[in-house]
C-alpha cells in the first residue's frame, strides 16, 4: 500500500504553530493541497503568508472554529479552492490549568468547547461533504485524524479539564469511526506526549525543570520534534492504513509505559 497523499485535499486546524503547522507543511511537501486553519491570523501570515502567495496548494483560513458560521465558511473556502475535501486533521488544541475542586476554575466547559466540540462539529460537516462527493467505487471516501494526548490516560489533577477533553475526543474518534464506516470514511487519532508541541514549549518556558522530568520518564530519553507526529498522521491519512479505523495511535517515546510524572503530559 502507498503512503502517498499526492493530489488529495486536506484541512488542518491548529495549523499556525507546533504540531499542526508541521503536519500541514508535511502534507504540502507530499503533494497535497492544504488549507491551514487557525484562530491566529497574524501567526498564519508570519509562518505561511509567503508560501501561500507562491504555491497554489496552500490556502490560509483564520477564524474561531467554535462558531458554526466559521465552520461553514471554512468548508466553503476549501470547496471553492479545490472542489473537494479528502482529509481532515483536527489538530487545534488548547491546554489550561485546572483547579479540580473549584467549579469556577476547573476549566472543563472551556476545554470541552475548544478540544472536543469544535472538532466534532467540523468532522460532522466534513463528513457530509465527503459523503456527497463519494463515487461508486470501492476505495475510501475520506480520512479524519484527530490530535489527542496521552493526558487522556494519565491522572494529573491540575490538567483535569484537558485530560477530560482528550478522553472525550478519543471516544468521539471511536464512535465516528463506526458511524462513518458504511460510507467508507475512516476516523483515527494520534495521542502524543513527550513532543515539543506549542503548549509544551509554553510550559517549559515557565517551568524548565519539567524538561528533565519528561526526558527521564521517556524510555527513548528525549523530547520529540513536532514533525515526528507528522509521519503517523500521514500514515493514517494514506492508503497504507486502509483497514485501520477507530484507533488511537500513541506517539510518546514509550512514556505511557512507565509511572506517571508531575510534568505536563502533552
Amino acid at each position: 500500500m502507498s503512503f502517498s497523499i499526492s493530489g488529495k485535499t486536506a484541512i488542518v486546524t491548529g495549523a499556525a504553530n507546533g504540531v499542526g503547522l508541521a503536519i500541514g507543511r508535511r502534507f504540502v511537501d507530499a503533494g497535497a493541497n492544504v488549507v491551514f486553519a487557525d484562530m491566529d491570523e497574524v501567526r498564519l501570515q508570519d509562518e505561511l503568508g509567503d508560501r501561500a502567495e507562491e504555491n497554489q496548494a496552500v490556502r490560509l483560513f483564520a477564524g474561531d472554529l467554535r462558531e458554526k458560521l466559521t465552520i461553514a465558511n471554512l468548508l466553503s473556502a476549501t470547496i471553492d479552492a479545490y472542489e473537494r475535501i479528502d482529509i481532515l486533521v483536527n489538530a487545534s488544541r488548547q491546554v489550561v490549568s485546572s483547579d479540580p475542586l473549584d467549579p469556577e476554575k476547573d476549566g472543563v466547559e472551556q476545554m470541552l468547547s475548544q478540544n472536543l466540540m469544535a472538532a466534532l462539529r467540523l468532522s460532522q460537516g466534513v463528513a457530509k461533504r465527503m459523503i456527497k462527493q463519494a463515487d461508486d467505487g470501492e476505495g475510501e471516501n475520506g480520512a479524519i485524524i484527530n490530535l489527542s494526548s496521552i493526558a487522556a490516560r494519565r491522572t494529573q489533577p491540575d490538567l483535569l479539564a484537558y485530560s477530560v477533553s482528550c478522553a472525550a475526543l478519543d471516544q468521539m474518534t471511536r464512535s465516528l469511526a463506526v458511524a462513518l464506516a458504511p460510507h467508507r470514511i475512516r476516523v483515527n487519532a494520534v495521542a502524543f506526549g513527550s513532543v515539543m508541541s506549542a503548549s509544551l514549549k509554553g510550559s517549559l518556558r515557565e517551568h524548565d525543570e519539567y524538561r528533565e522530568d519528561i526526558v527521564d520518564h521517556t524510555p527513548l530519553h528525549r523530547i520529540a520534534g513536532p514533525g515526528e507526529v507528522s509521519d503517523a498522521v500521514q500514515y493514517l491519512a494514506s492508503e497504507a492504513s486502509a483497514f485501520v479505523t477507530g484507533q488511537i495511535l500513541t506517539v510518546d517515546g514509550g512514556r505511557t509505559l512507565i509511572d506517571p510524572v508531575s510534568a505536563p503530559a502533552h
